[in-house]
């Protein structure tokens, strides 16, 4: 399994992986750690990331960034009117009321969501984090909505005052005014935000130089890290609000805080630490990387979610941001019930089980408690309704229990919802369906929605309510229905019913069986998107995937046939210029040029099958010279190494001749085959040499590298196994005594007095040598 974090924000991303040696943030295809968060769309595919912001300034109206801060807002949404009027791409509304955006693409005008925008770069850094652990990734972690915030005190808004001071300055200045033109504008961008990272390591005065900037002049500029603290006070100032917001809802005191560390590239700025350090009365620590540590934190969460990975134990509990409350009807009054199910930091992720009373279907409907908390201006969440709810056989209300849920991903649903039924059983099944009886009184053991209960707002004076929660009844709520269960029964009513045995007997009451049908619930949600559509848009972006693809094989084949032709042309005129005789070094030359003056005019832009088949064209006239190079500079040296192995197999063949003690073990015979190898590799060798130097170097070889090789591989498996087989070991002589018998103490004088033995080899005479046991076997006298 893959484990991958990634830090999603407005202007640039990082990826993070965890590899049993930890975690770390990974590189994209330039070697660059940070990846820019847009996406330019061309005639013929996307780019998305560092080649994408290359061209943000050449292809403006289609290059498209910054649109994090458009999610969850409507087209209508004051934010949204005042961001576009700054944007270099169109701003257009949806169907459904959102933010869309207007590209031309495949020379063909399209519209994009915010979401299918945003699913572009996802599919980016997926495709990085797969490139990078060649394996698939299926599973991550993302990070998103913080505890105390404020979505417009970041980088960018550090970037914009500056943009504003310097458009204002250069229409003072020159004339320019730098808005009425949006390639302008954005070249200013970027040339704040660096300079913005600048003034954080240096105090003096530092240059904004921009050449060629408007009607062909340039402009210049000059700013201080005191100028721009100045300029920025109005940020500086927000800083604490959502610092106060953050120690509001843990409930401490800047002096309960023992260490602060900051993250985020916006710290760097030395103005930011200084309010900080300030608010918490001690200097902040900076040991993290500032770009980087969201992003490793993400992949260490993943890491800890995962089976495939062992963590050291610690807890890290989730919560709910933001309060969610739910609203319903009564069945049968105008008068509503409103109950809040999540409170602010509720631990995530957690279900909820709440119980309706009700005769027929009924409608909830969710949202965040405090709108005004909540950094988007639509509260509502969505509306939920519960089907196929019916009343009792008795006309009484059924009894509906829904589960609402806030699953590992922070999203709030009704995952569940029940109906009660009690249905009556005959005698003969009550043994069975005894443990179905329903009982307040008791719980089910280990159910977490049972230990977690929440109080239903009564606030309705009056109307009796007609929900309950987690089968809790609230004090007017319908009592509940009688046990006939024996589990039932108490010893008093045990021996009231002995006293009564003469009496007639009473009719038994049918014994009741609880069974939960579930119910089915259409869920209609404020921004999620529908299933139509959500397949609609993985469709899409499935073919723009395939697109891209086709058209990086499309350009990957153009790039070969031009790094062919500048390649060959280069050596043709150096180390291959011998392997071709002159005409066809003339022709071979006269075609690259063609080739090349091709690829700049109607081969600009051709299928990849035409790119393929102009390679080919090449690679028959330059693949023979290429071997014939590769082949004279490998030959001399597999030759020499087959010439070093003939002379040291002869010389072995040699020795035994001579009768060397080295090789003395070595049958004859085994020692002719290696002779004969040598003599038939030796002949081949001096008849490939001779024919090959009657060759020119611009005619295919007469034999290979390879085939030398081969001949190499032939000799050694003939000749090694002999030479090197080991001498047999001599082992010394045992003496061993004759058994015990009249003879033994003569024996043994004999044996002391005479006994004698050499350990040589044995010679040609009674002695019986035994080259399998590697032993001695010789008569002592």
């Amino acid at each position: 399994m893959s484990v991958v974090g990634l830090d999603v924000g407005s202007q640039s991303c990082y990826i993070a992986v965890a590899r049993a040696g930890g975690i770390e943030t990974i590189a994209n295809e330039f070697s660059d750690r940070c990846t820019p968060s847009v996406i330019s769309f061309g005639s013929k595919n996307r780019t998305i990331g560092v080649a994408a912001k290359n061209q943000q300034i050449t292809h403006a109206n289609n290059t498209v960034s910054n649109f994090k801060r458009f999610h969850g807002r409507a087209f209508s949404d004051p934010f949204i009117q005042r961001e576009k009027e700054n944007l270099s791409y169109d701003l257009v509304p949806m169907k459904n009321g959102g933010v869309g955006i207007k590209v031309m693409y495949m020379d063909e005008e399209h519209l994009f969501s915010v979401e299918q925008i945003t699913a572009m770069l996802l599919t980016k850094l997926k495709e990085t984090a797969e490139n990078n652990l060649k394996k698939p990734v299926t599973d991550c972690v993302i990070s998103v909505l913080g505890t105390a915030f404020d979505p417009f005190l970041g980088g960018k808004n550090f970037d914009e005052k500056l943009v504003e001071h310097f458009c204002a300055e250069f229409k003072t200045k020159y004339k320019l005014d730098t808005k009425s033109k949006i390639r302008a504008l954005l070249r200013l961008h970027q040339e704040c935000e660096k300079l913005k990272k600048l003034m954080s390591s240096n105090s003096t005065d530092l240059p904004l130089s921009i050449e060629c900037f408007m009607d062909d002049r340039d402009v210049s500029g000059k700013m201080s890290r005191s100028q721009f603290e100045d300029l920025c006070a109005e940020l500086l100032q927000k800083i604490d609000v959502p610092l106060r917001a953050l120690m509001e809802q843990t409930q401490l005191k800047a002096e309960d805080v023992s260490a602060v560390e900051i993250v985020g590239g916006a710290t760097r700025i030395p103005a930011v630490k200084e309010k900080i350090a300030k608010f918490f009365g001690k200097d902040v620590s900076t040991t993290l990387n500032a770009d980087e540590a969201v992003a490793r934190g993400c992949a260490l969460q993943c890491a800890i979610l995962s089976p495939a990975f062992k963590v050291r134990e610690f807890s890290v509990t989730d919560a709910v941001p933001f309060p969610i409350s739910l609203v319903w009807n009564h069945d049968s009054e105008d008068t509503e019930g409103v109950h809040e199910v999540f409170y602010r930091n509720h631990a995530a992720p957690f279900s909820k089980v709440l119980t309706f009373f009700r005769r027929g279907p009924f409608e909830l409907e969710a949202f965040y408690s405090d709108p005004q908390g909540v950094p988007y201006p639509e509260a509502k969440i969505g509306r939920f309704v519960v089907q196929n709810v019916s009343a009792q056989k008795d006309g009484e209300k059924s009894k509906v229990k829904v589960k609402v849920r806030v699953n590992t991903h922070g999203i709030f649903t009704i995952s569940t919802a029940s109906m009660v039924e009690k249905v009556p059983t005959e005698e003969s099944e009550a043994s069975s369906v005894e443990a179905d009886l329903e009982c307040p009184s008791q719980r089910p053991p280990g159910n977490p929605d049972s230990e977690k209960n929440i109080q239903p707002d009564n606030s309705d004076a009056g109307a009796q309510p007609q929900v309950q929660t987690d089968g809790q009844h609230t004090s007017q709520s319908p009592p509940p229905p009688e046990l006939t269960s024996e589990e039932n029964k108490t010893p008093d009513a045990d021996k009231a019913n002995e006293k009564k045995v003469d009496q007639p007997p009473e009719a038994k009451k049918p014994k009741i069986k609880v069974v939960n049908v579930e119910l089915p619930i259409e869920a209609n949600l404020v921004w999620q998107l529908g299933k139509d559509l959500l397949n609609m848009y993985i469709e899409t972006e499935g073919k723009m995937i395939m697109q891209d693809k086709l058209e990086k094989e499309r350009n990957d084949a153009k790039n070969a046939v031009e790094e062919y032709v500048y390649e060959f042309r280069d050596k043709l005129y150096g180390p291959y210029e011998k392997f071709l005789c002159e005409q066809d070094h003339q022709n071979f030359l006269r075609l690259l040029t063609e080739t090349e003056d091709w690829l700049y005019e109607e081969g600009e832009d051709q299928s990849k099958q035409a790119y393929v088949d102009k390679l080919e064209e090449l690679m028959k006239i330059g693949t023979p010279v290429k071997l014939r190079f590769q082949e004279a500079e490998e030959r001399p040296k597999t030759l020499e190494e087959l010439g070093q192995r003939l002379q040291h197999y002869a010389r072995i063949a040699a020795d035994f001749r001579n009768q060397d003690e080295k090789y003395n073990h070595i049958d004859e015979s085994e020692m002719k085959k290696v002779e004969k190898a040598v003599n038939e590799a030796m002949e081949w060798m001096n008849n490939v040499m001779n024919a090959q130097a009657k060759k020119s170097p611009d005619q295919d070889p007469v034999v290979r590298a390879q085939e030398i090789k081969a001949k190499i591989k032939e000799l050694n498996n003939t000749c090694e196994p002999v030479v090197t087989q080991p001498k047999p070991k001599i082992e010394s002589p045992k003496l061993e005594r004759t058994p015990n018998g009249p003879d033994a103490d003569k024996n043994d004088e004999d044996i002391e007095g005479k006994s004698h033995f050499s350990a040589e080899p044995p010679h040609q005479n009674g002695d019986c040598y035994s080259d399998e046991k590697n032993s001695i076997n010789m008569d002592l006298d």
